[in-house]
């Protein structure tokens, strides 16, 4: 049922408008009724209505100015103007209000019928255009947390690329253009525990920082906080903000979990690049932390001048033991990475077997893997070799040769069968991945 709000002064006014709408759309409103434009804001604000009918000569509050605190109120709401030809002056005012339909007193029964079915169908179109957004923005919710984790994994575990880290960074809108890494090691009591658990806890609370930051999955009981400070203000008190931060993350885990965490700061740096050596500087200063827990920074580790972590981490000493962990650190990264990457493209080529003879795109294929389609595209050819289409094309000439040799169907029914529409077009990529035609090479199979 649609709530309809009728403003005018006159009663008559109303109750016609009212029986013209339950005569035109049985049950379809419930209708309140406004006497002046103050009466009309009020009753605006309490009953929430998808359309006013607002009569512009009110006493008091005029009906445009009614109108602009009800958008203010109702941004969605369906507006229209009832006026008279004295008032058309006010038409420019009122368009700019996203008032759309006016009605001239007096209004035809057929004229204020076309009009409120209009109304509705622009009330059931903007509730279908909230709906897709809704369901957009869940599941882009969904995603977040798949990309942030493989923005993090690129981070730490290449030599950073440009385009993977501009691919990813602009779908998160999270330019790494100056901050730091934060590392979280867990004790050994953690590990017999639910770990995606304690990763929803640590991402949750991260997220509620009021620094923007990007979360790793946990790996080897251990997960990367990446905070972007977004001004050189945020970025010479972040240390100590991230070492509060760090406190309180500690203190959240005990409460929650019955254990404290190892946490290291990196220094603040800029770039994809610096982002990555913060990285290894938190987990090199997060070695430095006691079993009972706690925050370290990396600059109270070091003496001013040392050797970067990446070097640190493969030279001996007294703290071999401690920096080693960052070199064992970055392989296990690696490898999971290397892990993941694989089973989302044989998942993808999987997808891609059942469905190549159909009209299967590489948004379809990136979809179903849940990865950004430019970066699918890219991470596609570099483990493959080849690209989505000449994978596929492969996949096609490869069945359609099957087909042919069988002798079971004509060229054209096996043209139709691998996938393609058009029998010329398909003879010619046949003839440009085997060097022959369809024909050609049906003669050689039969002569064999």
């Amino acid at each position: 049922m649609y709530r309809l709000l009728i403003a005018d002064d006159e009663p008559l006014e109303r109750e016609g408008l009212e029986w013209i709408a339950r005569s035109a759309m049985p049950d379809a409103f419930r209708i309140i009724h406004a006497d002046s434009g103050r009466t009309a804001i009020a009753l605006a604000e309490e009953h929430r209505p998808h359309i006013v009918f607002m009569d512009i000569n009110m006493p008091g509050i005029q009906g445009l100015a009614a109108l602009r605190q009800i958008k203010t109120l109702l941004p969605d709401v369906q507006m229209v103007l009832v006026t008279a030809y004295d008032y058309f002056s006010y038409a420019q005012e009122a368009i700019s209000l996203g008032v759309k339909e006016f009605l001239v007193k007096p209004a035809s029964r057929e004229r204020i019928e076309e009009t409120l079915r209009r109304m509705v169908a622009q009330v059931e179109q903007e509730k279908s255009r909230r709906e897709q957004e809704l369901e957009l923005l869940h599941k882009v919710s969904q995603l977040e947390p798949m990309v942030e984790n493989e923005l993090a994994f690129t981070i730490m575990a290449n030599p950073v690329q440009a385009k993977d880290v501009d691919t990813l960074t602009e779908w998160l809108s999270f330019p790494l253009d100056r901050g730091c890494a934060l590392i979280a090691a867990f004790p050994k009591q953690a590990y017999e525990l639910d770990s995606k658990s304690i990763y929803d806890s640590v991402r949750s609370f991260a997220k509620a920082s009021s620094l923007p930051c990007i979360v790793s999955s946990l790996i080897d009981w251990h997960m990367t906080v990446f905070f972007r400070f977004p001004s050189e203000e945020a970025s010479r008190s972040g240390k100590e903000e991230l070492r509060t931060f760090g406190a309180r993350l500690n203190e959240f885990l005990l409460r929650q979990y019955g254990f404290s965490a190892s946490v290291g700061v990196g220094a603040p740096q800029r770039e994809a690049e610096g982002f990555r050596t913060s990285y290894f500087e938190a987990v090199f200063a997060s070695t430095f932390v006691g079993d009972a827990g706690g925050v370290r920074l990396f600059d109270e580790v070091v003496q001013p001048g040392e050797r970067p972590p990446e070097e640190l981490a493969h030279s001996a000493g007294q703290d071999a033991e401690r920096r080693s962990y960052v070199v064992s650190a970055l392989q296990r990264i690696r490898d999971e990475r290397e892990r993941r990457t694989v089973t989302v493209l044989d998942r993808a080529k999987d997808y891609i077997a059942e469905r190549f003879t159909t009209d299967i795109s590489l948004e379809d294929a990136a979809g179903f893997v849940h990865l950004h389609p430019q970066y699918f595209s890219k991470l596609f050819k570099q483990q493959t070799g080849e690209s989505f289409t000449d994978f596929v094309t492969r996949l096609r000439i490869e069945k359609a040769k099957e087909l042919i040799a069988s002798g079971e169907l004509s060229l054209k029914e096996v043209c139709y069968e691998v996938g393609y529409k058009d029998p010329n077009y398909f003879s010619r990529v046949f003839k440009k991945v085997t060097g022959s035609t369809p024909s050609e090479y049906k003669g050689t199979v039969q002569q064999t």
